[in-house]
């Protein structure tokens, strides 16, 4: 059935749970950056994200006999607060699907509607394959999260109200992609009422959904996606959301978590709101779009999509937002292990900030000393440092990029194995739940050690893991089929060059 979505999106039923949300100038970020740039504000929905509106919209159409079967759905998060809000105030019987590493609040924050919930599986894609199984066993009406052209117009009212207040015409948005629902929805009533406008999606660099896509020229589904960006860790775009978003979208940027984070802070300095990662995609986006292309005076619109952010997690944000904008350097330099050496390099640094300083005593010669330098301009004062190293005949590595460096080796700096072993160093996405480090060692080989154990989780649905491993006498076939039984996602950080300095 062929719809029409600029119809649909006008004559939307949202308004019964959904508000008109404000678009927020952006004093900050728009000095900043030399563009006026607006924020709409989604993350003010009484459940702080925009999945209400698609949610109710489709749930609202169905006819008696439909409801009166109850409904279902699969959620780790938002969209599960969207579908039980609805139903609560349809009176309908719903049943979430959750799986069983959703943090305590969300789950809560579900509960709270009277709706029944069930935990199962470690990811969502594991709760939504027993959803559609329980929907047929039970006869229940499944909610698509994105993929149902009735959700993909409640999602684009999000576009309608811009069209209806904003005063002009913005020059570019850049809107968040998860699904699609939200960017397809807005996309097609935007393209519609602003045809010469640039629409652009952001995605996180581990979940490029649409991105990977619209490089096939159809939906692709993904080996596998990171979990930080919780709110669009989707592995497949749906059909029909991509059918409309490959016409009226003009370009995907991709972003990365320190960059994410930087945004999340951003967007809290100019309006005091903490937004999930997902909702602060659209600004990192931004910011990367007009620094690459030098973009200046150009009226700028990006959506927030929502603020469902654990406050466990903002160790984890404000530790990495600072690399994100450009205000930290992480080095490993090589200093001689004499008297006076460190003040001497010290003065090397000036007066520069040091966030870190990690060092451990390995040999008489010298030490590799792990350090982090504040600045803020992170181009400009790089060229200078490596300036200064390079005159003072310093070796150094530039560490600010390296992912073990920033979530594992500044913490573990120092330590080495007294005599050369077969040493193996992986990291890994460990679900968190009970049992993941168990179902890890009882796969090992039984003459494998653990020759290194770093775990970090910042109230996530995964903890990080730095593993080294020991495998002896045993040929690399045999941890090869060790990694693909234990199908936890992973990376082989044997050669990687932190390591080797400081702990190999």
């Amino acid at each position: 059935m062929k719809i029409d979505y600029i119809k649909e999106i006008d004559n939307s039923k949202v308004y019964d749970v959904s508000k008109k949300t404000p678009i927020t100038f952006l004093n900050k970020i728009s000095t900043k950056y030399g563009n006026k740039v607006y924020l709409k504000r989604e993350d003010l929905q009484s459940i702080f994200s925009f999945k209400c509106r698609g949610a109710y919209n489709k749930i609202s159409s169905l006819d008696l006999t439909q409801k009166s079967k109850g409904i279902i759905a699969a959620s780790a998060g938002n969209h599960a607060q969207g579908v039980a809000l609805s139903a609560s105030k349809l009176d309908i019987d719903a049943l979430i699907i959750m799986p069983t590493t959703t943090p305590s609040i969300k789950i809560e924050s579900v509960k709270k509607f009277g709706v029944q919930v069930e935990l199962f599986g470690d990811s969502f894609d594991e709760a939504y394959e027993y959803a559609l199984k329980v929907s047929d066993k039970e006869d229940r009406i499944f909610i698509h999260p994105f993929d149902d052209p009735l959700v993909i117009a409640g999602q684009g009212t999000v576009a309608k109200e811009i069209v209806e207040e904003f005063n002009g015409t913005p020059d570019i948005f850049f809107i968040p992609v998860g699904g699609g629902g939200l960017i397809s929805g807005m996309s097609i009533y935007l393209k519609e009422h602003y045809p010469n406008s640039k629409i652009y999606g952001v995605e996180s660099e581990d979940a490029p959904t649409l991105y990977s896509s619209m490089k096939e020229g159809a939906p692709t589904k993904l080996d596998q996606v990171g979990l930080f960006v919780d709110g669009c860790a989707v592995k497949k775009i749906g059909e029909e959301t991509f059918k409309i978003a490959k016409d009226n979208v003009d370009e995907v940027i991709l972003v990365s978590i320190d960059e994410t984070c930087a945004a999340i802070k951003d967007i809290y300095e100019d309006t005091r709101v903490m937004s999930e990662p997902a909702g602060a995609l659209s600004i990192a986006g931004m910011k990367k779009f007009i620094t690459n292309n030098n973009i200046k005076n150009k009226t700028i619109l990006s959506i927030n999509s929502g603020a469902n952010l654990n406050f466990d997690r903002l160790r984890h944000v404000t530790e990495r937002a600072e690399i994100g904008e450009g205000n930290e350097v992480l080095l490993s330099v090589k200093i001689p292990e004499i008297s006076g050496s460190f003040r001497e390099f010290c003065e090397v640094i000036g007066r520069r900030s040091i966030s870190e300083f990690n060092y451990r005593f390995s040999s008489n010669k010298s030490a590799n000393v792990f350090v982090g330098i504040k600045t803020d301009n992170i181009s400009h004062d790089m060229e200078i440092i490596f300036k200064d190293l390079d005159k003072k005949k310093y070796d150094y590595i530039d560490l600010t990029k390296d992912e073990v460096a920033k979530l594992h080796l500044r913490y573990m700096v120092g330590g080495k194995p007294s005599s050369l072993i077969n040493e193996k160093l992986f990291r890994f996405e460990f679900p968190e739940k009970p049992g993941a480090l168990l179902n890890f060692l009882n796969k090992m080989q039984k003459d494998w050690d653990i020759t290194l154990f770093h775990y970090r989780n910042h109230g996530s649905a995964f903890g990080r893991v730095l593993v080294g491993i020991n495998i002896g006498n045993h040929d690399n076939k045999e941890l090869e089929k060790f990694l693909h039984d234990l199908d936890y996602k992973y990376s082989d950080e044997t050669n990687n060059e932190g390591y080797s300095l400081f702990l190999k």
